[in-house]
């Protein structure tokens, strides 16, 4: 069995100029961490130290009044963060007493290992979809008188709907909005998104 070490000088350089409080910390966090997976591979990443296994398994850090701990796949270990005033999964960590039990930690980490193993990707996250637009007063006037119109508008996502009452919006003019708006209801009337002419038939 091999016997060269995994551990990286910039992982020591990095805890010896952290904060006095946040060293036995992180070398905790750091024992736990090689005591369970023997063949993990550090590195600084971010500037951070992290932890390899089969890819990005874990990482710590150090601030001025706190330290956290945090894994890469973290919904598939933990779950959600359970603090969202700090990076990491464990909130903010000024002592030991904050983290939990070596043995939890040592449970996360072998699950965080396995699913590295397999090939696990890391779930994205998916974008939050803006609500859809507050509609002008006059659109919504001129959206009352033309039913095909309205209708195709009431069936646009949030996205083209939002392009429309932007273009309408931006207008400097009054004369310029009038002639947004009856454009914009002729192309809704004609199942039209804001920027048909660019969109490959």
């Amino acid at each position: 069995m091999s016997t060269v070490s995994t551990r990286d000088p910039r992982v020591d350089t990095y805890i010896a100029n952290s904060a006095e409080f946040a060293q036995p910390i992180l070398v905790h966090l750091r024992q736990i961490v090689h005591k369970t997976c023997p063949q993990v591979e550090e590195t600084l990443k971010w500037s951070m130290p992290a932890f390899m296994y089969h890819g990005m398994l874990c990482g710590m850090a150090a601030f001025k009044q706190h330290c956290t701990f945090g894994f890469w796949k973290h919904k598939l270990v933990v779950g959600e963060e359970r603090d969202a005033q700090a990076m990491g999964q464990f909130g903010r960590i000024a002592r030991l007493a904050d983290l939990p039990s070596a043995k939890i930690l040592a449970s996360y980490i072998k699950k965080a290992m396995q699913l590295n193993e397999d090939g696990v990707k890391a779930p994205r996250a998916m974008p939050k979809q803006k609500p859809a637009p507050r509609v002008p007063d006059d659109l919504a006037a001129a959206l009352k008188k033309n039913r095909k119109a309205a209708a195709t508008f009431a069936a646009f996502s949030p996205s083209n709907q939002r392009e429309y009452v932007e273009w309408i919006s931006e207008a400097k003019r009054d004369e310029t909005r009038a002639k947004r708006l009856a454009t914009t209801i002729e192309w809704l009337a004609e199942g039209k998104i804001r920027n048909w002419k660019y969109v490959d038939c």
